[in-house]
């Protein structure tokens, strides 16, 4: 150990240690957060979906009138099943006491997670618009409904779950919901 110490303070001999340059501490600039928080902003905006629901100019509804809407390719049996009440709910939004904004961002989220969970049966209830004689909120799910692609068909609930004051709505079933279907059945005839 003592050669290899001697051979090396013999090579560094000659060795001088370099100079370091004064360094300066340099101030964060505030505008460089707000440049952040701005990048972050919209790095989150680009990566949610954009809500593509109208709310444009429609006719408003009577409160007691009954809704429904099917997409081409829905059997009338579903359909009717649909109508009567019984596909169990899988989820539920209230959009009481919301206003017509608040009710368009609920019922755009509410439809997009439900179809990424895999869920087919949803009740919306909007309310009749009895209290201050215009169904606002009624007319409007009624427009937005239609216009997202997850959904198959939608119509007025049955009095036991709100009647003309909600909605069943019926999702597309999922790809892999599809592929399941096709396992359950193919097993019994092998």
């Amino acid at each position: 150990m003592s050669d290899e110490n001697e051979l090396f303070a013999e090579e560094m001999s000659g060795v001088k240690p370099l100079r370091s340059a004064l360094r300066v501490a340099l101030k964060k600039n505030n505008a460089d957060d707000i440049a952040l928080a701005a990048r972050r902003q919209a790095a989150v905006a680009s990566r949610a979906p954009r809500n593509f629901l109208a709310d444009s100019e429609l006719p408003i509804l009577d409160p007691y009138y009954l809704v429904e809407f099917r997409r081409d390719g829905v059997q009338h049996g579903v359909y009717r099943k649909l109508k009567q009440g019984r596909y169990a709910a899988e989820a539920r939004l209230d959009l009481h006491k919301m206003t017509v904004e608040q009710a368009r961002q609920q019922v755009f989220e509410f439809v997009r997670e439900a179809a990424a969970m895999d869920l087919r049966s949803l009740i919306i209830v909007h309310g009749r618009g009895n209290h201050s004689g215009v169904a606002l909120l009624k007319s409007h799910v009624a427009h937005w409904l239609p216009q997202m692609d997850e959904v198959q068909a939608f119509c007025s609930a049955q009095p036991q779950h709100g009647g003309a004051g909600a909605a069943y709505v019926l999702l597309r079933k999922s790809e892999r919901k599809k592929q399941e279907n096709r396992d359950r059945l193919s097993r019994g005839r092998s």
